[in-house]
């Protein structure tokens, strides 16, 4: 629910790509809470690589400079929310099904859902192409819920994580074409530090385990 309710209060305040560019820290938080809930051991080439890809969030953020927003903190506050939601995923008994471990996540939607329409504006009547467009989002989203927990539950992480980074490609492209955005070089650098750090520490992880 915190998550959910950061993330998207980040997307209706910031712009897409950013947002996205600083969620893809979020696996490399998975691991820092890895290491703190589940007592995964961490070497010092991954500790210095969550340092380095959260040098690249500041990089986005850049607190204290003329483009600092305080509403790129709402997308800072949702990333570790989700990445405590992935620590979570990974903590629930295999033999739970994965249906109703998705079915659980996305009924956490409808109490936040409601949280933030009690903080925004007065809902509005929908037309039957709104109806038909939130019919959508609902399918997609259960969709890739249900994809994102299997796989997080079932796939190796260190496999399984990097896919994620695949989010800022789609951002980018919708950004440009649908809004009309075009994120500065200080963005885009952040976002290249980010991936490329996460990429290594997962990579590191795996080789890790196949020496194990």
């Amino acid at each position: 629910m915190i998550g959910t309710i950061c993330y998207v209060t980040a997307l209706s305040k910031i712009d897409l790509s950013v947002a996205s560019a600083i969620i893809q820290a979020t696996p490399l938080a998975v691991t820092l809470m890895a290491v703190v809930l589940l007592g995964e051991t961490v070497h010092w080439r991954r500790w210095t690589a969550i340092i380095i890809g959260f040098s690249g969030v500041l990089i986005i953020l850049r607190p204290g400079g003329i483009t600092f927003d305080y509403n790129m903190l709402w997308a800072v506050a949702g990333l570790f929310a989700l990445a405590m939601r992935d620590v979570a995923t990974r903590m629930v008994p295999k033999d739970m099904p994965t249906l109703r471990v998705s079915t659980y996540g996305m009924s956490m939607l409808l109490p936040a859902g409601l949280f933030l329409m009690m903080l925004g504006q007065t809902p509005l009547p929908m037309s039957l192409l709104n109806w038909g467009q939130v019919a959508g989002f609902v399918l997609v989203g259960v969709a890739g819920y249900w994809a994102i927990t299997a796989a997080m539950r079932l796939g190796d992480v260190s496999v399984v994580a990097p896919f994620r980074y695949s989010r800022i490609i789609f951002a980018l492209i919708i950004g440009a074409i649908v809004f009309g955005e075009r994120p500065d070089f200080w963005t885009l650098f952040g976002a290249a530090v980010t991936i490329a750090a996460g990429i290594y520490a997962f990579m590191r992880e795996r080789r890790l385990n196949r020496s194990r």
